[in-house]
């Protein structure tokens, strides 16, 4: 690390130290650590590395708790408007600093992960109406009359139509795939791994815009009522459907679920379940239990829920086998349990979608959850 860096790493761990650290600062603070872990010529004025690790831990803790212990004397990040996403990020850069440096200090053997396990990525299968499909990958754009897609992200032309008769597409995500679309009304979807959306080319003009999430996971940013003639938009899934004004919400019911997740992040939405209705108020989180067909609301963190679209895993107090679930989606693998008791061992921790398997499994190993994992082809077999 030259004296410039020195300088500069010094900083911006002291602006993250005080809260006054920024948004763009926080990035170059996560990138720095995630980009050179081989450091050396560690500026000793900071003190010992175990020293800075403990004090950005024990201020990152301190903020986490700020809610429950209002006696707790800190500096407030918490007033700032991305602290949420501060809190994720300085997490996430100490898990992977904590990992790097256990893992140099211990002998443990893993055995590698195959090549064939890759990281999740932006693909897609968008279905015509026709019938006809096109593979959608990162790197490859395609154009039609209706849509292109950038490789990332598909872009529905803005209209609407006068016409009654409506054409649907679909868009499924494989697993190890994500993707985002923007509809013709201007509604922008992001789509989680394993998920299936069904959606009109065009809206109706005045009608309800309705879509369907078949399965998975989405966060929706829906396009207000008022920039269409007070049309309202509707998400239907089983047996549950969200009537929107305009707003910011996260739904997920993958096939494997025996419940409907829905969040709010803003706005107001109104849930039917059969013939149940219900409200949400931002910051809540609806269950339905497909099983009973009860539903039961609670306050959550709304960032620990949605910021799976931002590049991060955001576990809090998650049992191990819900986050296995969520890793066996990303990284398209199957998930053995060679010892049952660990299946709801909770685990708390922010962690980088783009890294490879074995940093995110080393890091929950770290925790002391798991003591041993190994790999049978595309098979984690956790011990």
């Amino acid at each position: 690390m030259s004296f410039n860096h020195q300088h500069y790493f010094s900083e911006l761990v002291s602006k993250l130290l005080d809260g006054s650290i920024t948004k763009e600062e926080l990035d170059k603070l996560l990138n720095f650590f995630l980009n050179n872990q081989e450091i050396e010529n560690w500026p000793a004025h900071l003190g010992s590395k175990e020293d800075v690790q403990q004090r950005m831990h024990e201020k990152i803790r301190l903020e986490l708790d700020f809610d429950k212990k209002e006696e707790t004397k800190v500096i407030p990040l918490y007033q700032k408007p991305f602290f949420k996403y501060a809190v994720a990020a300085s997490v996430a850069v100490l898990i992977t600093f904590t990992a790097f440096f256990n893992q140099q200090e211990t002998n443990t053997v893993v055995a590698a992960v195959p090549n064939k396990i890759e990281v999740g990525t932006d693909k897609a299968m968008l279905t015509l109406e026709d019938g006809s499909t096109v593979v959608l990958e990162k790197g490859k754009t395609y154009n039609n009359k209706n849509v292109n897609s950038t490789g990332k992200e598909l872009l529905y032309n803005k209209s609407n139509s006068a016409s009654k008769k409506v054409a649907y597409n679909y868009l499924t995500i494989p697993r190890g795939g994500q993707f985002a679309i923007t509809l013709s009304d201007g509604t922008k979807v992001w789509l989680n791994s394993e998920t299936k959306l069904k959606f009109p080319v065009n809206f109706v003009e005045g009608k309800t815009r309705e879509v369907e999430l078949v399965y998975g996971e989405a966060y929706f940013d829906v396009s207000p009522s008022t920039a269409h003639k007070g049309a309202g938009f509707t998400v239907s899934q089983k047996a549950q459907e969200i009537h929107v004004i305009g707003t910011e919400f996260n739904i997920k019911a993958y096939k494997d679920d025996s419940s409907i997740s829905t969040t709010l992040v803003e706005g107001k939405v109104e849930m039917q379940f059969d013939n149940v209705k219900q409200n949400l108020i931002p910051n809540q989180r609806a269950n339905f239990d497909l099983k009973t067909n009860k539903v039961k609301i609670a306050k959550v963190d709304v960032y620990s829920e949605i910021c799976w679209k931002d590049g991060v895993f955001s576990f809090e107090d998650k049992p191990l086998d819900e986050i296995m679930k969520v890793l066996s989606r990303w990284y398209d693998i199957q998930v053995v349990f060679e010892n049952e008791s660990i299946k709801k061992e909770q685990f708390n921790g922010v962690l980088i979608k783009d890294r490879n398997i074995d940093e995110i499994l080393r890091s929950i190993k770290n925790s002391g959850i798991i003591k041993k994992y190994e790999f049978k082809n595309k098979t984690l077999i956790l011990k």
